[in-house]
């Protein structure tokens, strides 16, 4: 499978796992970051170890829409196009209603939902050209809200309807889908084994999935779903089956 795919946020947990896979399938990968240099270079090496000039890094402050602009230009250019993009990068912290500031709402809402809307719309030229697919990372609290979490839960529900709206939008020339983890990493700021316990009990798989569950789902809606569009892909371990 020879694509271009641009993976934003991709220095760490699923934004990595998507890249090594679909790097292993074939695929030429530019690993998007904002601060994780360290990683993303590491990442970029490992990748070109195995295939020379198969992955490049780019940096950019996705909030920033000069410097979105600025990734889209570089994933336009490189390899001659960009054939998936998919929409990872994402902050996720905790905003009671009681003391969420501005400055929050629009820090969740602009790297959940503005950020991979205006790269849909720098790029779809380019994928429309060599019919390409986006794939939005959204979250299962996009429909079943996450308490103490309201502006992040607003900003994935607001993915979720941008999937559904440009899929009818792009179409035929580009594919809209998504991927909603469940359980997948804890917050990288940490989660008490209590409350690790307590989400575990409502997983009828009874564990925590990975980030390679996630990048195979991804991978299903790169390769092997040209019939696929505007459709929202749960990898939850069935905990959306409980309320």
């Amino acid at each position: 499978m020879e694509k271009n795919v641009l993976i934003t946020g991709a220095a760490k947990r699923i934004g990595a796992a998507c890249a090594r896979l679909l790097h292993d399938q074939g695929c030429n990968v530019l690993l998007h970051y904002k601060s994780s240099q360290q990683e993303a270079v590491q990442l970029c090496d490992e990748l070109n170890l195995k295939r020379p000039d198969s992955a490049k890094v780019v940096q950019g402050n996705l909030l920033d829409m000069k410097e979105l602009e600025a990734v889209a230009q570089r994933a336009l250019s490189s390899w001659g196009g960009v054939d998936v993009l998919i929409n990872n990068a994402s902050l996720f912290y905790p905003t009671p209603i009681s003391s969420i500031s501005e400055a929050q709402w629009d820090d969740l809402l602009g790297s959940n939902l503005k950020a991979p809307f205006f790269l849909v719309k720098a790029l779809s030229d380019g994928l429309g050209k060599r019919h390409g697919c986006i794939l939005n990372i959204v979250d299962i609290h996009a429909e079943r809200g996450l308490p103490d979490h309201s502006a992040y839960c607003i900003a994935k529900a607001g993915l979720v309807a941008m999937t559904k709206i440009l899929a009818k939008e792009l179409a035929p020339a580009i594919r809209v889908n998504a991927v909603a983890p469940g359980a997948i990493l804890w917050p990288e700021s940490g989660l008490p084994s209590q409350g690790k316990d307590e989400i575990l009990q409502r997983v009828p798989l009874a564990r925590c999935g990975s980030p390679e569950d996630i990048a195979k789902a991804v991978l299903y809606l790169v390769k092997d779903a040209d019939y696929v569009t505007g459709q929202i892909l749960t990898v939850d371990g069935g905990r959306t089956l409980f309320s």
